[in-house]
């Protein structure tokens, strides 16, 4: 899946997890492909073309953080969640917000090591290979005889050996074979959590600086032929990896494409009357942000970050403080404004038969491994959907988190009788949702704890 897919391609890929919201899709659709759009202009103009970053606002359980997992499965680009309540003004105990920058550098690298590994593994898995031969059928020049010429014919019969225990290999028949193996142990020092965090402001890592100074020990183990060939498969990738090239790659990856989702931002908003003046901790965050959203530069154990251009989409409930709670000049920085609406009776009902992780389709799919088949109803979703709606109404409003807890609720029975049951189906239709949820529903007390 990639970050060139057009703005109506997005918006159809999310509608297949996500229900409604076409506002908040269509605006992170828009801002997908202008980073797209942005690289095909030439570099004069490139660099002052700056993302449009958005705030979505709207109640819990809504779809903002969905979209936001979704979209990081989408874009082939870094990208990285964190939560505003996190961060402490600088100062304070706690992270401060340009943690979140290299946190997102961090993410970059995985991900072009782990694309990397994947090109090189082929290869890898080549050289392991003949390692392992070398294992279970040592090589014919020995110690004992290796000032003695070995015939072609020697030769040749050891060729066909090896070919036949590579057959054999191939085939997993020596899996579970026991094998001894040479192990490289790194030594790490032993540095301290506080000293470590403080090099970290410096954008260098001291424990990988020191381990990388410390000798290599070698280590004789003994392990199953599987386990050893991945071992092996991983030193052979490790030793081909070029981690300057990885992360001078990943730097400019971050850079240019880099998405970072700041959840639950209403928390930082000053909720305090203004006669009491702000809340220092609070608002400092925001001052502390404004400028990584802006755009600033972040030293990182890669080097310096500019943040220009890296996306950033908030997110927050907004049900104590307003947007208009934040500073001005952080209003400012997210021009676009999305508010996802609370879910209808219609949309759990929704929620519940379209998306293709659905969880009627995750519980039928669970007991499916005992065999046992399960049949919801069209008129037990319907009620399901109702009595969900209706406890967010006269409980708290959780938005589709809700429907999780109905829906254990109707099926805790099934789930738990499945295993050792005779029957091998049962169909859960109208009344049986009825008959789970009626008593619970008329004891105010009692769902406010369970529902």
């Amino acid at each position: 899946m990639s970050e060139i897919r057009t703005p109506k391609e997005t918006v159809k890929y999310l509608n297949q997890y996500i229900i409604g919201q076409k506002k908040a899709k269509k605006s992170i659709a828009i801002a997908l492909r202008n980073r797209w759009r942005r690289k095909q202009i030439v570099d004069e103009l490139r660099s002052e073309i700056l993302p449009k970053n958005i705030l979505m606002i709207g109640p819990t359980g809504v779809g903002k953080t969905e979209i936001a997992r979704r979209l990081a499965k989408m874009a082939q680009a870094p990208f990285l969640k964190v939560e505003a309540s996190k961060f402490t003004e600088v100062g304070y105990m706690g992270r401060n917000v340009e943690s979140m920058i290299r946190d997102l550098v961090r993410v970059s690298v995985n991900n072009i090591k782990e694309r990397k590994m994947k090109e090189l593994r082929p290869k890898a898995e080549e050289l392991a290979e003949e390692r392992i031969l070398d294992l279970l059928l040592p090589s014919i020049e020995t110690e004992e005889d290796e000032k003695e010429e070995k015939t072609e014919e020697e030769k040749k019969q050891f060729k066909n050996t090896r070919e036949k225990f590579r057959q054999m290999f191939r085939d997993g028949k020596f899996d579970d074979k026991i094998v001894e193996y040479k192990i490289s142990k790194k030594v790490s020092p032993n540095i301290g959590v506080l000293s470590n965090a403080s090099f970290e402001e410096m954008g260098m890592d001291i424990q990988d600086m020191l381990s990388s100074m410390m000798p290599k020990k070698k280590k004789r183990t003994k392990m199953k032929v599987k386990d050893a060939y991945e071992r092996i498969i991983n030193e052979e990738i490790e030793k081909k990896l070029d981690m300057d090239a990885i992360g001078q790659e990943a730097k400019s990856e971050a850079e240019n494409s880099g998405i970072i989702f700041i959840d639950e931002i209403d928390k930082i908003a000053g909720r305090e009357a203004k006669s009491k003046g702000p809340d220092v901790s609070r608002e400092g965050v925001q001052r502390d942000l404004l400028p990584i959203v802006e755009g600033s530069t972040v030293n990182t154990k890669y080097g310096f970050i500019r943040t220009d251009h890296i996306l950033f989409v908030a997110a927050g409930a907004f049900n104590v403080s307003r947007p208009n709670d934040l500073i001005p000049e952080l209003q400012g920085r997210f021009p676009i404004r999305v508010e996802l609406r609370s879910l209808t009776k219609n949309d759990f009902t929704r929620i519940l038969k379209e998306p293709k992780n659905s969880l009627i389709v995750q519980y039928k799919e669970l007991l499916k491994t005992e065999d046992f088949q399960l049949d919801i109803t069209d008129g037990a979703v319907e009620k399901i959907a109702e009595y969900a709606f209706k406890f967010n109404l006269d409980v708290e409003d959780i938005g589709a988190r809700r429907l999780h807890t109905v829906m254990e609720t109707v099926l805790e029975d099934i789930s738990y009788e499945a295993s050792d049951s005779k029957k091998t189906k049962f169909k859960v239709d109208f009344d049986y949702v009825e008959n789970k949820l009626e008593e619970l529903i008329k004891d105010k007390d009692i769902n406010k704890y369970i529902l």
